[in-house]
């Protein structure tokens, strides 16, 4: 399920600013179509939440700007690309700018694009919307033979 995936990330993030601008990079995110579903609200905050946000901040995230910290591990910028997706998905509307704006962050993140494009596939094949861990990392690992 997507909480076992996405729930690991705290342990892997020690530092606050990283995963204040992990989260603020959902957020940028999750707005890029216009419009802020229930779901994406209520998927960040359990994001947030995980990552030891408070309530008051996290709500405060959406009303200002930051500027990213640059990911360095491709293990956690593969998790981030994976988030992203899921985050796009959530509402169960597809917009062409949410797809665009994904193809343009994993290109700044370093990501195969063939990778990523695989990915979305089979998100779109998977009738939740969920692919395994094991896919996802098997999919990036293909692309650097």
């Amino acid at each position: 399920m997507i909480c076992v995936f996405l729930l690991k990330v705290r342990k892997s993030m020690e530092n606050y600013e990283e995963r204040i601008s992990l989260l603020h990079d959902m957020i940028a995110f999750s707005v890029v179509d216009g419009m802020l579903h229930k779901k994406e609200y209520d998927f960040l905050w359990m994001i947030a939440n995980d990552l030891g946000i408070d309530k008051s901040t996290f709500d405060g995230m959406f009303h200002r700007e930051e500027y990213p910290t640059v990911i360095r591990s491709e293990f956690e910028r593969i998790k981030q690309f994976y988030r992203l997706a899921l985050l796009m998905h959530i509402d169960g509307i597809l917009h062409e700018k949410e797809e665009t704006t994904l193809a343009q962050a994993c290109i700044n993140m370093g990501l195969n694009p063939a990778a990523t494009r695989r990915i979305l596939h089979l998100m779109k094949q998977s009738p939740d919307r969920v692919v395994d861990a094991d896919t996802l990392f098997a999919a990036f690992r293909a692309q650097q033979n």
